[in-house]
């Protein structure tokens, strides 16, 4: 196995280009065996993968029980984990039998409880150490507080803040899949790092807008997130039922996706190559985190890493008008 490359930034820690996202390990809309979870994360960490992110979210700390399995016999110090906080778990023994109804096939054992409060903050970080068997995570993200802005950008960071400052956390942030709202963090709260999803992609450039500039301006480090935009750009030649964002595709978008996957085919490359190259094109990009399934999938992700896109492909895409951002070249910022 060759080292994987890492990036960090002036705020961030040192991260592997290729991040493993275990929402899938969690159960995402289908059921995942034990032995492809655990085959899922020894394959990535085999291919070079040293960052992992989670979240309880994810099949109601499942994910996070099967990441912390997976990762407790491999040198603590060798990787970086990241997780979430703002939707606390609370026990739900009434509706056990019931299936949950956050897209996880998992059964309702605990319900989802949003809460950005510093206790909740606390006792949500305290749960995941315990999901995770570890004594320490490196990154924890305020995770889609979309609707709660106020308590979020306060008190959440504060407390967030305040585990950075005692050393209990390396770096704080907010996830989401909007780039406006990670922009208020980046402009008004002392966050290191943010992940947004879907919102820096092939075909969704509006972190570019002022997400990423405030970025660069900042030190702060971008981790890119849903880079197939649910589906669209993860196949050779989109199907004429793809998706994007988690809903059927319109025809305009499966047409702008073929045209770039021609383009890709005429430099040897393929759609879902560039799909992951694209983001780290831009040197705030510290990291792109794919999920995988299977150990299967994650070295398909790993080898489409490596893969690696001529610039001849950039400039073709530029001179058509199919990059988000108009342009073939990128700012300097944070390096490899």
């Amino acid at each position: 196995m060759s080292r994987m490359r890492t990036r960090t930034c002036a705020r961030t820690p040192e991260l592997t280009e290729l991040g493993l996202g275990t929402a899938q390990l969690g159960n995402l809309t289908r059921t995942t065996s034990d032995a492809d979870a655990l085959g899922a994360v020894d394959a990535a960490w085999e291919s070079g993968v040293r960052y992992f992110d989670t979240a309880p979210h994810y099949g109601l700390g499942l994910s996070e029980r099967r990441l912390g399995a997976a990762l407790a016999q491999r040198p603590r110090a060798e990787y970086t984990v990241s997780t979430k906080v703002g939707r606390l778990l609370v026990p739900s023994p009434h509706t056990a039998h019931l299936a949950d109804d956050g897209g996880f096939a998992v059964p309702a054992a605990f319900r989802r409880s949003w809460d950005f409060s510093r206790d909740g903050i606390l006792r949500s970080l305290e749960g995941s150490l315990a999901r995770l068997g570890l004594d320490h995570v490196d990154v924890v993200y305020l995770h889609d507080p979309d609707d709660h802005w106020l308590q979020a950008s306060t008190t959440g960071v504060d407390t967030l803040v305040e585990l950075r400052d005692q050393g209990v956390v390396k770096a704080v942030g907010a996830g989401m899949n909007q780039a406006g709202m990670l922009a208020e963090f980046v402009r008004r709260c002392d966050v290191d790092i943010v992940m947004v999803a879907g919102r820096h992609t092939l075909l969704d450039g509006s972190a570019q807008d002022e997400l990423l500039p405030l970025a660069q301006e900042r030190g702060v480090g971008v981790v890119a997130a849903a880079v197939y935009n649910s589906g669209l750009l993860s196949a050779r030649r989109p199907p004429v039922d793809a998706t994007y964002d988690y809903q059927p595709a319109s025809s305009d978008l499966i047409g702008r996706a073929l045209a770039i996957a021609d383009v890709c085919e005429r430099h040897a490359s393929s759609l879902p190559e560039a799909a992951i190259a694209y983001p780290l094109r831009h040197p705030q990009v510290t990291s792109v985190v794919l999920g995988a399934r299977d150990a299967g999938q994650s070295r398909t992700n790993a080898a489409r890493l490596a893969a690696g896109v001529p610039d001849a492909l950039w400039d073709e895409l530029a001179r058509l008008g199919l990059l988000p951002d108009g342009s073939a070249t990128q700012p300097a910022g944070c390096r490899p």
